[in-house]
């Protein structure tokens, strides 16, 4: 293996989504899930892929390993990276996720705070160090591209962090990562931290080849501010997660450092490789399968970041984009729509909308997607990219089907007794018809699939409904999350009417259940699918 060398200028891109995002609770991705999401990963240009913690569980090891396999087996691939705790055991097992990489690296950590020693390793310093020692130069011999953590180093004795750091490197570490890993520090504080370790570690220094970088968190909601005050003081890389998902208040969001390393040059002087064009698109996945909603307000990625109300904006904008946008739309994907689709649009015109957002679709998928917006056509005047997009994730963004939705037909009444008729297909093509009553729609609807289902007992943790576009005529998009066996699984679903995508995103969220939980061995031997799944 041959490290990678590069430019200076450059900040690398350390993408950590499918490990630290993926602790974001109810945020649980399944194998597949993982692989299609580092593949847009390596188009949306990120240096580094985090894959997982393969120590974690099997599925874990196997989602690194095909990753490795699959995403990072060419020259010109990201490279590979898996998580593993300053223990021989995670060490091996990481190595074995991801070895099979053109580029793999190992990342290990310990955590270095007293806090950290005293409370969670009962570690002394002098055994801390003696830990370190070890479990670099087990992953050094293994590996060419190691890197270490100190964790907690935001609360870390800076003379014992400079130690810390000075021994990985003698020991082989080529990056070391310096997380505020409980969203502590302030700004100017941790630029003052990483400027005094690049410039008192011994062997660590400019010209060393050693890369400094940065893990931040965003419980101050402070982690792109102190990301950018450690590029500010050197680091040049930065371990972010698409939407800033991660544990508690999230992690760095990926879009807003790398678009204000974009939008300002001339005051950072630096570059990434990322290509800026597919960061929606990224977004929208992650968002998607994690069946966690981006807030509208959200930097970069949210509903609302190029959207304008105010008069004054509106004719602003209208006479010069720069005048209230610092940056256009198309520089992160975003496109302005050019081409009015409407009911009497044709396959063709559909197909080239499709294309300018960077959908290619062809043959049986274009008839499907265009039975679907010929149907959202019926129901309101014009269809907008935001619609076109939300229908592309509704129809295959999905799992494995077990069960689909065939027709549903819903009353209210009022006296109180509203009512769900829903026809499900099985696996078995069998088609499969239940009504209920429940207290409203959509709570009827979900009991009605719930009768129709064989499934372990769940929670309804989560449920969230919001409109694609404005207008009563609007396309709705619903996200829920269930929990059972102590597992949270997402669904997502689009339609024009919103009990219709509360049942779309309902079932997602139970086919990605049964997946997870091996529905082939629960079912009976023979029967069709038709009991309760449980819902408090």
């Amino acid at each position: 293996m041959t490290r990678r060398v590069y430019d200076p200028n450059r900040v690398l891109i350390f993408d950590t989504t499918l490990r630290d995002g993926e602790q974001s609770p109810g945020a649980t991705l399944t194998s597949a899930e993982k692989l299609e999401i580092a593949r847009q990963l390596a188009r949306l240009g990120v240096d580094i892929i985090e894959a997982g913690f393969p120590a974690a569980s099997p599925d874990d090891l196997a989602a690194v390993q095909r990753i490795a396999r699959e995403v990072g087996g060419e020259e010109n691939s990201p490279t590979i990276c898996g998580l593993a705790r300053a223990v021989e055991g995670d060490i091996l097992k990481c190595w074995e996720g991801v070895k099979d990489a053109k580029h793999p690296r190992i990342h290990t950590f310990l955590g270095t705070s007293d806090i950290h020693l005293k409370y969670q390793t009962g570690l002394s310093r002098e055994q801390a160090l003696e830990v370190i020692r070890k479990s670099v130069t087990l992953a050094r011999s293994l590996c060419d591209d190691v890197e270490f953590s100190p964790m907690d180093a935001g609360r870390t004795d800076i003379e014992f962090l400079i130690q810390v750091c000075a021994l990985a490197v003698e020991c082989g570490a080529t990056t070391l990562n310096i997380p505020d890993t409980v969203g502590y520090v302030a700004p100017e504080e941790w630029r003052e931290t990483i400027a005094t370790l690049i410039a008192e570690t011994p062997g660590a220094g400019v010209g060393s080849g050693v890369i400094w970088s940065v893990h931040c968190h965003n419980d101050l909601g402070l982690a792109t501010a102190n990301t950018l005050a450690g590029v500010l003081a050197g680091a040049r890389q930065v371990e972010v997660t698409i939407n800033g998902i991660g544990e508690r208040a999230g992690n760095t969001s990926l879009e807003e450092v790398v678009m204000a390393l974009h939008t300002r040059p001339q005051f950072y002087g630096l570059h990434t490789g990322i290509n800026t064009p597919e960061i929606m698109k990224t977004s929208r996945m992650v968002s998607n399968y994690t069946g966690m909603m981006v807030q509208p307000n959200k930097a970069i990625v949210g509903a609302n970041a190029f959207a304008h109300e105010a008069g004054i904006h509106q004719d602003g904008v209208l006479k010069h984009h720069s005048t209230y946008e610092i940056m256009t739309p198309e520089t992160v994907g975003l496109s302005q729509s050019r081409l009015v689709l409407g009911k009497h649009s044709g396959r063709h015109a559909l197909k080239v909308r499709l294309s300018e957002l960077g959908y290619e679709v062809d043959g049986d998928a274009l008839n499907q997607v265009f039975a679907r917006f010929k149907d959202l056509a019926d129901a309101k005047k014009n269809v907008t990219d935001a619609d076109l997009e939300a229908l592309m994730a509704d129809e295959f963004n999905k799992p494995q089907e077990i069960f689909s939705l065939v027709d549903m037909q819903v009353v209210c009444g009022t006296m109180g007794m509203p009512t769900a008729t829903i026809k499900l297909r099985n696996a078995k093509n069998e088609e499969l018809v239940h009504a209920a009553i429940g207290v409203g729609p959509v709570d009827a609807s979900y009991k009605a699939i719930d009768e129709l289902v064989k499934a372990p007992a769940s929670v309804l943790v989560e449920y969230a409904v919001h409109s694609v576009t404005e207008g009563i005529d609007a396309l709705g998009e619903v996200t829920v999350r269930i929990e059972a066996n102590g597992k949270t699984f997402g669904g997502y679903g689009a339609d024009g009417d919103i009990v219709v995508a509360s049942a779309k995103a309902y079932l997602v969220a139970i086919n990605r259940m049964l997946v997870a939980f091996g529905y082939e061995d629960m079912k009976p031997e023979g029967e069709a699918a038709t009991v309760n799944l449980a819902r408090n």
